[in-house]
């Protein structure tokens, strides 16, 4: 399975921006999704994740009121829309896919996921 993570770039805060992870290699609907971001100097955080179904998402309380995570089947891939950012947004975000039941959502943890993205970086100045 690739994973590969576009949209990124450079915005002010209140900006929005959309990113995408596109899945190859294997058949799409099999592989849960989640995004993860990593700022400078700290550690790789969760953002969001979305079963296989599509119904069913978890959001870090960080950004949970201002992201939107989805599947877009005919691209293969799975959209995170990111309205409202603000600075502390600013990371490098990667996707990463793991093969799940239906509805399950991986967790946060990023140990389990079994595939990663390159990440995108995202840059949100005040």
């Amino acid at each position: 399975v690739q994973l590969q993570a576009s949209g990124g770039g450079a915005v002010q805060a209140g900006a929005s921006l959309r990113l995408s992870c596109r899945v190859s290699g294997r058949m799409f609907s099999n592989y849960a999704v989640g995004w993860f971001r990593q700022a400078p100097g700290k550690e790789r955080e969760f953002v969001a994740a979305i079963s296989r179904s599509g119904g069913n998402t978890y959001f870090a309380d960080s950004v949970k009121d201002r992201f939107t995570i989805s599947r877009v089947i005919a691209e293969n891939s799975v959209s995170l829309r990111m309205n409202s950012l603000k600075p502390e947004d600013t990371a490098a975000y990667y996707c990463a896919a793991k093969q799940s039941n239906w509805g399950a959502i991986p967790g946060t943890n990023e140990r389990h996921y079994d595939y990663w993205g390159q990440g995108t970086l995202v840059t949100v100045s005040s």
